[in-house]
């Protein structure tokens, strides 16, 4: 039991292989043909434990209470200020990954663009409760603000690390992001 999760925990830090982001600390390189031991939702749990170990019941409460005071109000001004307010006070904890994933989506322009990459980079390896992968999760979404944005190539080499590297990652509807792109 021990090993699985020793090896659960690595396969959760190790998921972006052949990134053009794979230089960053949260995104140590894999070889191309690696297996997913687990499903999404599994290595989401296993993120989540590791803020159980960094981060004390008190910490881990505030960091939840201000991620969920955030989410119930997505668009609102408070909701962006939570958000804020979370990744500057814990930036190492799983929801930090959430948050800078969600300011992404609601943001526009050059800060959308800038709240995405950050995920990306910083936080490839954090995980939503649905299982969703921020790192591949803010590919997804930076891809789809490329294309509107007239950056096709950029785009199309988003869309290609998310078939090749992220084969099992999903959205919140549990639908394969390699299944809803664009063809």
């Amino acid at each position: 039991m021990k090993a699985q999760l020793v090896l659960l925990t690595l396969s959760v830090t190790l998921i972006v292989p052949g990134s053009s982001f794979a230089d960053s600390p949260a995104a140590p390189k894999l070889t191309q043909d690696a297996p997913q031991k687990s499903t999404p939702r599994e290595r989401a749990t296993a993120r989540f434990k590791e803020d159980a170990k960094i981060f004390s019941a008190e910490q881990r409460q505030e960091i939840e209470r201000l991620y969920q005071a955030a989410n119930r109000q997505l668009k609102t001004p408070e909701a962006r200020e939570n958000l804020k307010q979370l990744v500057k006070k814990y930036p190492k904890s799983n929801r930090a990954g959430c948050a800078v994933q969600y300011l992404g989506q609601i943001s526009s322009g050059k800060e959308r663009e800038a709240y995405l990459k950050t995920a990306i980079k910083e936080h490839a390896d954090c995980y939503y409760g649905s299982g969703v992968q921020v790192g591949a999760y803010a590919r997804f979404y930076l891809a789809d603000y490329y294309r509107k944005n007239g950056k096709a190539q950029e785009a199309e080499a988003l869309y290609k690390e998310i078939r090749e590297n992220f084969s099992d990652a999903v959205n919140h509807k549990g639908k394969l992001l390699r299944d809803i792109l664009p063809k």
